[in-house]
Order: structure tokens, then sequence, then C-alpha cells
């Protein structure tokens, strides 16, 4: 298991401690839903302010998640456009469409294919793992991302803990499904079977965004529904 770039950790360091100085200074790490910017049989499939938006966000780390971002045709373009704007790119999938899909992405060393897999005997789990190793096989620093809920067996996490070594898996990260302080600190607890101790801190900062991003989510939903809108600086062109 590999330890972070150095150059991640430098700007990471940097960010984390402009923080500290300005108490308004951006998180290190920035979680997007791919949703947001990519939107698959709409009108408008791309929504170019939210791309630029993106391309110019301080953080040192971006995290594309949420909805499945291999359902978009136009991920790969996508992927390359946010690492060559000098960001490290966590791209977060189930992985069933990554064997699939990987010829479409450059294994830039900016890239982290991270696949989610919380038990080996998932249904989904096969072609998560073999999506992996096609990663793995062309190039690619590969993450296994296993996300800790209230039904969780240890037993499960050691099998997956076993399958990152065996395959050599560049990290693994190990969070709370929701921002429970029940969950997280179960979700400590399995942050313990993690051999490398740069992925375990990464993992709880990892965590903290999700939970950030998570909390976000619930404010804008409660709060009185707008409308549908279609933002002015969406571009109806197709990412290939």
């Amino acid at each position: 298991m590999m330890r972070l770039p150095a150059r991640l950790t430098a700007q990471w360091a940097k960010a984390r401690v402009a923080r500290i100085l300005k108490s308004a200074a951006p998180s290190p790490l920035y979680c997007v839903d791919s949703a947001e910017v990519l939107r698959p049989g709409s009108d408008a499939p791309v929504s170019h302010e939210k791309m630029q938006m993106l391309l110019e966000n301080p953080a040192p780390v971006l995290w594309i998640g949420g909805s499945e971002p291999l359902l978009h045709p136009g991920i790969g373009h996508f992927v390359r456009a946010v690492a060559q704007s000098r960001h490290f790119v966590f791209l977060e999938t189930n992985g069933t469409l990554l064997r699939r899909r990987i010829h479409e992405f450059q294994p830039l060393p900016q890239v982290f294919l991270t696949v989610r897999l919380d038990r080996l005997d998932a249904p989904d789990s096969a072609l998560a793992a073999e999506g992996l190793r096609a990663a793995r096989l062309s190039g690619f620093f590969t993450v296994v991302h296993t996300v800790v809920r209230e039904d969780s067996d240890i037993a499960e996490l050691r099998a997956v803990r076993s399958f990152v070594s065996e395959n050599d898996t560049d990290g693994w990260l190990v969070t709370a499904a929701l921002p429970d302080l029940m969950l997280a600190r179960r979700a400590a607890e399995a942050r313990e079977l993690v051999a490398s101790w740069f992925w375990r801190r990464f993992s709880e900062r990892v965590e903290r965004a999700l939970s950030s991003q998570t909390h976000g989510q619930e404010l804008r939903s409660a709060s009185p529904a707008e409308g549908p809108r279609r933002e002015a600086h969406e571009e109806s062109v197709k990412v290939a």
C-alpha cells in the first residue's frame, strides 16, 4: 500500500495551514456529485458554469462521487480536464462498469480510481473486483473505499483487507456511511484494520468532507423549493 504522493501531501499541508490562519480558507478536499456537472440524457449534458467553478476550486483534492459517474459518456474527458488543472482526483465508482470503460481514462499520476467495496459477497462485488484489477493492470492508482454501516461485520471487513493486500491496491479508505456518532466510532474501530497510517488519516479527512457534504445537502433539501431552473451558462454540448 503506497503513501500519498509527496506533492499531494505538501499541497494538503499548505491548505490546512491556510485554514488555521484564515477561518474563511477552503477545505483541502472538495466533494462534488458528478450529477451536478454531468447530466446524461438532458438538454444540457454539461454545466459549463459548474465545470469552470470546479476547475478553479482552490482545494488540492477533488472527490467526484455521488451519482454513479461511469453512467455518463463524457466522464473520461471530465476527469482528465480536472486532473490537468493541477488537482488530484479521486473518482468514486461502484466499479461495475470500470473494466468496460477503463480505456476512456488516462493513468495520470493525479488520478485515483476509487471503487466502493463494502463486502466481497455483495451482488456486484465480483464486477467491482474485476474493474479494480483491470485498472491496476492498466497502470492506474487504485483505491478501495469501504463504507461502514450499522450492519457492517468485522469478518467482512477483514476479508476486504485481505483483498486489498492480495491485489496490491494502492490505498484503502474506511469511512462512516452517515454523520452519526455511533457509526463514526464503528468506522474508527474499522480503520484499525488499515495497515497504512497515511490512509487511516486520509480516511478521517474524507469522512469529514463527505459528512459536511451530506449535511449541506440535507439543509438544501429542507429549504423551500424554488422550482426547476435552467442555468444561463449551461452548454448543450457533448463531452467525449
